[in-house]
């Protein structure tokens, strides 16, 4: 069982034969558990920052930027990169702050305030994330339909350089399923990575909530 849940029951019962804990007592436990989530959190998103760096510093060498440059999508990527990390700087900079809150916080109110903003923040994030995400690969995949040589090639060697209507159509079912499956895997992941630490947030909220009642 949850040390937190012990330490409730414990309070609630009052047994005269286990150690008295007051108020405060549990309040400090949910507090440091709280804090402590916060700051993985904060943690989590400064790792994405630096493997989104180091992706892009191995990555993008020169034959990357030569397909890149062939396929008229230089501009395009070094576009979305740029807003990619300005995102990211952004919500590191909320989660810090989320953080900061949360550390000097002194009373179950406003603890309960900082923790419902931290959820909200780290929700805004995977939101803002997923839009962008598929803003972007429907970007890249209907401008590399129709300005990558090599797509349009392929293009015009499967249709004899008259595409049809419905060749068309396929194409757009395939961009809006591949935008899918890409968002998909993006959500599974951010699922797994706050998934469990905005439950833990969500579990001391409800606490504190029964505690001021």
């Amino acid at each position: 069982m949850d040390e937190l849940e012990l330490l409730k029951k414990d309070w609630q019962r009052k047994e005269k034969d286990l150690p008295k804990l007051s108020f405060d007592d549990i309040y400090k436990m949910i507090w440091k558990k709280s804090s402590s989530v916060v700051k993985w959190i904060y943690y989590i998103s400064i790792g994405e920052l630096l493997i989104g760096i180091l992706l892009n510093f191995f990555l993008t060498d020169k034959e990357y930027w030569q397909k890149t440059k062939d396929a008229h999508l230089a501009e395009i990527t070094i576009i979305t990169t740029i807003i990619s990390f300005v995102i990211t700087f952004y919500f590191i900079y909320k989660f810090y702050k989320n953080y900061k809150a949360i550390s000097v916080t002194d009373d179950a109110k406003t603890l309960m305030e900082n923790i419902l903003k931290t959820r909200k923040t780290v929700k805004n994030y995977i939101k803002v994330v997923l839009i962008f995400t598929a803003v972007t690969s429907m970007t890249v995949i209907i401008f590399s339909v129709f300005n990558d040589p090599a797509v349009i090639d392929a293009i015009n060697e499967k249709t004899n350089g008259h595409p049809s209507r419905i060749f068309w159509a396929g194409i757009v079912l395939l961009t809006i399923l591949a935008t899918g499956v890409i968002l998909l895997i993006f959500w599974l992941f951010y699922q797994l990575l706050y998934g469990i630490l905005l439950r833990k947030l969500n579990y001391n909220y409800q606490e504190l909530k029964k505690m001021e009642l």
